[in-house]
């Protein structure tokens, strides 16, 4: 079968099922499952060739960790570091005992009963963040413990990708083990040395070029040079990946990789599970049932218990507990990578391997269940909405063009302490601003993926500060399509852009010349003998006019005879406006001289 015939396969399988299973609430991992297993060969057999798309579809793993890289900056890790790594720890740490000891009970090496706690240990993240968020969670206490857990189990799934390997050296008795470890530790040295001082310049120039495209090629090879160095000395090609992602968090392009990235990681991981899927041996369904469905059991049970009793000490109330322990108690993505890791370097058995894959993919399924049958029985007060800012909300504000105009209104809310995330196109601007200190991040804001990376679906304010019109205008139009919850304020440059701001909904329109140009006529007219007060007064007349008047154009913006106009009308008009206040002014004072 030809390779595109096998593309329109594997789409047309996902184009069907994970619609379907998203409304189901079943989540978008569980569909391409569902794809892989009916299209492989238990199912239609339409693909047979299941490791090779299963090698090609692991670079979506490997894409996956380096954007977990680019989020985990030091700084959120720092102030979330007691729920993280004090909760997040003992339930990885918790969990792998307790599951690698009932492994190695039932009669497994010790090197294939410690892969399989390692590997079901882990949840889900993008399914239980998903059925958080859709049931609105993910604000409340348990929601962010939560998170907290799942962030922990993202880090820790890096070096646990690391460790099986040497699970299955150490099991076939090589000696290399420990010099080899030696080798390792010096070439993640050398990546963070280079990484830390090139890759960013490198990047520079490649933004500067100004061609999209080959900015994204540039990500795309960061990413495949890094994981394959580490392939070299015998290192998951994951690790690569992340290390570049965390060496880069930091960086100004992050959201701009981040935006670049998706696309790819999105399609590829997608195309793993469905792997995956395929892979899964329904087999052992018809012959090892009872065994299967009393693992999956006991897997639920055993992860739901030890969050409970986590949840328990965090102080979580009764009701909060429970959704604790049903959240996050399925097996995770990260237990197919492991797994298949474990199987390769030999540290464990094909067999029971895919018993545990079979287990992790139905205790995925039966979470939705639990989810309903816990808010069908529950009879508890209302889950506790946490006292913490959600992390995604610690930036509520976009300022999109930071040049002179877009920093002043930095510098005000870092004076308030209010969080901020600034976009800049012009790649010399964000070296120039990151000379003074200020952070900036390189990205396109008329870009939906840009927009989404710098948090726009969470933030409340979007200050389009953009010098360039066109790009000002486009920008406000992705935001009035595909953000409607941003409150927009807008710089424009003159009364044009100003009507083509507002005909996108735009309704705070600033224009960039016209309060300095009132503030200076004031200062003349008292620098010409009128009073202070009077002076005021007039500029305020004349702004609340034109203001007016503004608005009053609008609906002809783009009639220039009638623009034309109304402009000579609204100057007769202000003069009228003028004479008449002068006047009202005089007989003020010649009813004062009769009185």
């Amino acid at each position: 079968m030809s390779l595109i015939a096998q593309t329109a396969i594997f789409l047309t399988a996902a184009v069907i099922a994970v619609p379907l299973f998203k409304r189901m609430g079943l989540g978008s991992v569980l569909g391409y499952l569902a794809a892989g297993a009916a299209i492989g060969p238990w199912g239609l057999r339409l693909v047979s060739d299941v490791e090779s798309i299963l090698h090609f579809g692991e670079f979506g793993v490997v894409l996956l960790l380096f954007l977990i890289g680019l989020e985990l900056q030091p700084s959120r890790l720092w102030t979330m570091r007691r729920p993280v790594f004090g909760l997040g720890g003992s339930q990885v740490f918790l969990t792998t005992g307790l599951l690698a000891g009932a492994a190695y009970s039932f009669g497994l090496p010790w090197e294939g009963a410690l892969s399989i706690g390692l590997a079901l240990s882990l949840s889900s993240t993008a399914f239980a963040l998903q059925i958080m968020a859709e049931k609105g969670h993910l604000t409340t206490r348990y929601g962010r413990t939560a998170f907290s857990m799942l962030l922990f189990q993202d880090i820790a799934a890096i070096p646990i990708i690391a460790l099986v390997p040497l699970l299955g050296g150490a099991a076939l008795g090589g000696s290399q083990v420990w010099i080899d470890g030696a080798i390792i530790a010096g070439v993640i040295a050398g990546v963070i040395v280079v990484g830390r001082f090139l890759l960013r310049y490198v990047l520079r120039l490649v933004a500067a070029s100004a061609v999209r495209e080959i900015f994204t090629a540039c990500g795309l090879l960061t990413v495949i040079g890094t994981a394959l160095l580490m392939q070299s000395v015998g290192l998951s090609m994951a690790l690569g990946a992340f290390l570049a992602g965390v060496l880069l968090a930091d960086s100004e392009f992050r959201h701009a990789l981040e935006a670049d990235i998706e696309p790819f990681k999105g399609l590829l991981l997608g195309l793993f599970f469905i792997a995956v899927g395929m892979s899964v041996n329904f087999g052992l369904l018809t012959t090892e049932f009872s065994m299967v469905i009393a693992l999956v059991v006991g897997l639920v049970a055993l992860k739901a218990a030890v969050l409970w009793g986590l949840g328990f000490i965090a102080g979580l109330a009764g009701e909060a507990r429970r959704y604790l322990a049903v959240s996050i108690s399925q097996g995770g993505e990260f237990a197919f990578v492991i797994l298949g890791i474990a199987v390769t370097a030999g540290a464990l058995a094909r067999e029971p391997a895919d018993l545990a894959i079979l287990v992790v993919t139905i205790s995925m399924a039966v979470t939705p269940l639990l989810y309903l049958a816990l808010e069908r029985f529950s009879f508890d007060a209302p889950l506790e909405t946490s006292d913490e800012m959600p992390e995604h909300n610690e930036h509520p504000v976009i300022i999109a063009g930071f040049g002179r105009f877009g920093q002043i209104i930095g510098r005000m809310l870092r004076a308030k302490k209010i969080g901020f995330t600034a976009l800049e196109l012009d790649p010399n601007q964000v070296n120039f601003v990151a000379k003074y200190g200020n952070k900036v991040y390189y990205g396109d804001s008329t870009r939906f993926d840009v927009m989404s990376a710098a948090g726009a679906g969470d933030a409340k304010v979007l200050m389009l500060a953009i010098d360039d019109a066109a790009h000002s205008v486009k920008t406000a139009e992705l935001v009035r399509e595909r953000f409607p919850n941003l409150t927009v304020i807008a710089r424009a440059k003159d009364r044009k852009h100003a009507h083509l701001l507002m005909e996108q909904g735009v309704e705070h329109v600033i224009r960039e010349t016209f309060h300095s140009g009132i503030e200076a006529g004031k200062l003349t007219l008292e620098s010409m003998g009128f009073p202070e007060k009077e002076a005021r007064h007039i500029a305020e007349m004349f702004r609340e006019h034109d203001e007016r008047q503004l608005t009053r154009q609008f609906g002809e913006a783009k009639d220039e005879a009638a623009v034309q106009a109304a402009a000579v009308a609204w100057a007769s008009e202000l003069e009228e406006i003028f004479a008449a206040d002068a006047k009202a002014d005089k007989d003020r004072e010649d009813n004062d001289q009769k009185d």
